[in-house]
């Protein structure tokens, strides 16, 4: 099975690094410079499109390019997370001085401020300006770089939504400046560091004190991971930091899990409809996607409202999926099944019979929404006169 998903990991390196990755020249006024960029687009990119994506930082893109490229495509492959837009910052010999720091402070100066103003405001704008961006942009570093995009962190409304430290190289103060900014946050930020058993001594114990300042802050609008790997070097821990990092940047975007269903919603004091749209609502707000309920969500929302013996959610969940598409037969479906939970059985083979006339889907199909109308048959109608 490992060497299934280690092929099939290859190959989808090999196929992302075609066509749609662009080489491109950008003259930066702040740097009196030109500064080289690798921009990988995803497969269906479309410039005409009303689809926009997220984008990926990626700070030493001259050898970490690749691998976020290869992790992203492999996460993408399985739906694990949103396709996006990934950039990788061609830094080589300029990369002391793209890092330069005050040693009190940790914080950019001279060259590194310079640096800074070029990534706020000409590279991010460009971006903006030139391909279908979302708001939601994550910053990947390591050890130096690392440090140095943590600096964004610091403004009132940060550029970067999500951090990936890959053994952060913490200068002076760094980390008191993290740990006092993240306790104020107001909108969602995602942080994760990582570090291993077998990393540079001295880096690896400033995360660790770091981490015990960092896992102590109570602040809801913080998501903290943190992870230590045992038998990585300083180089190898990047492959296995990136996977977890964006598994957990991006989980809200995955299909609910067994531990969201069984302690988010199976205990969601309210309608399970309104749970439903406020976790897509939420995933459009923070990261710039419309992505519509699949039939298996609405399946395991239905699941949980029978498990509650909640049948005001069953029947608002069957108009909500009707909303999002009424030519398919699930949203009908679930209103006929509430109806005959409640006993009004004229309108739920009312309800089942136009079902029918609907697009079948996986989980409802014709021949189960006959069972249901022969069913009601067999039983005969109730008295009930009022089926609306």
């Amino acid at each position: 099975m490992k060497k299934a998903l280690l092929f099939l990991f290859i190959m989808l390196c090999a196929m992302s690094f075609n066509a749609q990755t662009i080489y491109e020249s950008f003259e930066s006024r702040k740097l009196n410079a030109t500064r080289d960029l690798k921009i990988r687009l995803p497969n269906n990119y479309d410039p005409s499109s009303n689809l926009k994506y997220p984008v990926i930082l990626v700070f030493d893109g001259d050898y970490l390019f690749e691998p976020v490229v290869g992790q992203v495509a492999f996460q993408t492959y399985f739906d694990k997370m949103p396709e996006a837009i990934v950039v990788g910052l061609i830094q080589g010999k300029d990369r002391f001085y793209d890092a330069y720091h005050d040693e009190v402070t940790g914080l950019p100066i001279e060259f590194g401020a310079r640096f800074y103003e070029f990534i706020s405001t000409e590279l991010i704008p460009h971006l903006d300006r030139t391909y279908k961006t979302s708001k939601f942009k994550v910053a990947v570093g390591h050890d130096l770089m690392a440090n140095f995009m943590n600096a964004f962190l610091l403004k009132e409304d940060p550029i970067f939504k999500a951090y990936v430290n890959l053994s952060p190289d913490y200068k002076g103060e760094m980390d008191d400046n993290i740990s006092g900014r993240l306790k104020w946050l107001k909108e969602d930020i995602f942080y994760y560091m990582v570090t291993s058993g077998d990393d540079v001594a001295s880096l690896r114990n400033g995360i660790l004190d770091a981490n015990q300042k960092l896992k102590q802050i109570d602040n809801k609008a913080l998501k903290y991971y943190f992870e230590d790997f045992e038998g990585h070097s300083h180089y190898t821990l990047v492959t296995g930091g990136l996977s977890q990092a964006l598994d957990k940047i991006f989980e809200l975007y995955k299909p609910i899990s067994d531990r969201e269903f069984k302690e988010d919603i199976l205990t969601y004091e309210g309608t399970l409809d309104t749970y439903i749209s406020k976790r897509y609502k939420k995933i459009e707000d923070l990261f710039g996607i419309t992505k519509p309920i699949s039939e298996d969500e609405f399946e395991k929302i239905v699941k949980a409202a029978e498990q509650r013996n909640d049948l005001a959610s069953l029947e608002k969940i069957g108009k909500l999926a009707n909303k999002q598409d009424p030519t398919t037969s699930y949203g009908t479906y679930y209103m006929a099944l509430h109806a005959e939970r409640i006993g009004k059985t004229k309108r739920a083979k009312k309800l089942y019979e136009t079902a029918l006339d609907l697009e079948s889907t996986p989980h409802i199909n014709k021949d189960l929404i006959l069972l249901k109308v022969e069913g009601l048959t067999l039983a005969g109608d109730d008295k009930e006169s009022d089926i609306d």
